[in-house]
């Protein structure tokens, strides 16, 4: 098999990038893009300069302000946000069709049977970042790498405005070192279980059997023994389909108690059923799930395979979600998983016609 090329671009502070450069006085000046800090607004991203005060992005507004006061905040303008995305995708297209949006600013390429710069991935990314520059006048980072794990990674290593390739030859030595923590599907919980195994990089995971792994880590640990040696075999899919589709709401003053919640519901579960049926017919809804953020931003998502899409499934769903944390809400959200039907009709191709 042919050694695959993957690119992973990924712009820089997209949003407040597209705002500098539509009005030149925020630049060089500490700023972001969110919501007034008044209406308990949340920071959407913000510029290198609000980030050396320690603002970041899904911070609340008015603590990012209190960090740095002289926080210049603009509300997001999301039809200029996706013009520039589609201007990007175009200039991906001039070197392949196998392209993944991850979102607006972000998406994997898979360059391997491109024959443009000889095919060299490296120079493809070059001068992918130089025609964004030219074109847009914003800046991205990329990353070139055997996969998708280790490009978002390579993206990620010279940030901002940087290009970082990690070679077929350089993977194994790469990975070695590179902290547990920074693993694709590893998220707090179980780097802190990895911790307490004393297990921080990943030449110190290669020193499991792939059995105790799954033992440990269940099914996900086939997945962090692969990663643990370089190994990723996931596809550029370039059909983005819908995995869910949900609607959710942030109050302006906290919710204190589950039945304020739970008042909360009915409209939110009205304008998930219309949104759902705005789908076509090639989606079909399964799982419903709610989301809850708490007032101090921890969050819980639950779902029930075989509930109902009702009201009275979202109400017991809810109930067991505010149970996790039993704290004022500020957001909630309510949602349902979606199963794509064209699944069905390949397999049945797959497996011939049914007599």
């Amino acid at each position: 098999m042919a050694q695959r090329k993957i690119i992973h671009i990924d712009c820089d502070c997209f949003y407040a990038a597209i705002e500098m450069r539509d009005d030149p006085r925020l630049a060089g000046k500490p700023m972001a893009v969110g919501g007034a800090p008044d209406r308990r607004g949340v920071i959407a991203t913000c510029n290198y300069e609000a980030r050396a005060y320690g603002v970041r992005s899904a911070m609340a507004s008015r603590h990012a302000v209190k960090l740095c006061p002289g926080l210049t905040i603009v509300r997001p303008r999301f039809d200029a946000y996706k013009q520039a995305s589609g201007e990007i995708q175009q200039i991906f297209r001039e070197y392949t069709e196998l392209i993944e949006p991850l979102s607006l600013d972000e998406a994997y390429l898979d360059v391997s049977l491109c024959t443009q710069f000889d095919g060299s991935a490296t120079r493809i990314a070059q001068d992918i970042r130089r025609k964004v520059a030219q074109r847009l006048r914003i800046t991205v980072s990329a990353g070139v790498a055997p996969n998708k794990f280790l490009a978002k990674i390579a993206s990620d290593w010279r940030k901002p405005d940087g290009l970082f390739v990690i070679t077929p030859a350089q993977v194994d030595e790469f990975v070695a070192q590179l902290p547990v923590a920074r693993l694709h599907g590893v998220g707090k919980v179980t780097a802190d279980k990895l911790q307490r195994l004393g297990v921080e990089q990943c030449w110190q995971l290669r020193e499991w059997p792939r059995l105790a792994l799954v033992r440990e880590f269940g099914s996900f640990g086939q997945r962090l023994h692969d990663l643990a040696h370089g190994l990723d075999e996931r596809p550029v899919e370039n059909d983005n389909r819908r995995q869910s589709v949900s609607v959710e709401n942030t109050y302006d003053q906290d919710l204190p108690d589950l039945p304020s919640c739970l008042e909360k519901l009915p409209q939110l579960v009205d304008t998930l059923e219309q949104r759902v049926a705005r789908l076509d017919s090639s989606y079909r809804p399964g799982k419903p799930f709610v989301k809850v953020k708490f007032h101090d931003f921890s969050q819980t998502t639950l779902e029930q395979t075989g509930a109902a899409r009702d009201l009275r499934s979202y109400q017991q769903l809810l109930g067991q979600a505010f149970a996790r944390g039993g704290k004022p809400v500020r957001l909630l959200g309510v949602g349902v998983r979606l199963h794509d039907r064209r699944t069905d009709v390949e397999q049945l191709e797959l497996f011939g016609p049914v007599t």
